[in-house]
């Protein structure tokens, strides 16, 4: 079985001047993990829902602060507020980074003859949930594990599954 038989063909898409906080959007609405990123009509990237997830990163407890020994007790919560202040500050600008600096680049891609085990060893092989499909330098779908797994499933369904198809 070939991509362009499991693949999304025209997927949703995002503009690489998008923010953020669109991205989230998109991808809540459509209940999707990631989106191809286009730059007018060429794929630039690829911005998923870790992308977004490693801008909550913070630092562990702060060492900016020391008090001395006999008022410990009264550090750690000190050190958790300033790191809340922090974290705090970083929330309320993640929104509003552009898709550009958050997206992975340049995007892993997979041509639309493709066999779709060769889409599962590459989504294997680089940790990764989705690929774009092209067809030459043209964005034409996604493929997502969840349609390889399911185009393996029609695969033993119809009888292409060798000898474990029933």
């Amino acid at each position: 079985m070939k991509v362009k038989d499991v693949m999304t063909a025209d997927p949703v898409v995002v503009s690489a001047g998008a923010t953020v906080r669109e991205v989230a959007g998109l991808l809540r609405r459509h209940r999707i993990g990631g989106l191809p990123v286009m730059d007018g009509e060429k794929l630039v990237g690829m911005i998923t829902e870790s992308d977004i997830l490693k801008l909550l990163k913070t630092p562990g407890i702060s060492e900016d602060l020391w008090l001395p020994s006999p008022l410990e007790i009264i550090e750690v919560p000190i050190r958790e507020a300033i790191n809340w202040a922090h974290t705090q500050k970083a929330l309320s600008h993640i929104g509003d980074q552009p898709v550009r600096s958050v997206m992975s680049s340049p995007a892993i891609t997979i041509g639309e003859d493709e066999d779709m085990d060769a889409a599962a060893a590459l989504m294997v092989e680089k940790r990764i949930g989705r690929l774009p499909v092209v067809r030459g330098r043209m964005l034409v779908g996604i493929v997502a594990r969840a349609d390889i797994v399911r185009g393996l499933g029609e695969s033993y369904v119809s009888g292409e599954g060798g000898e474990g198809a029933s």
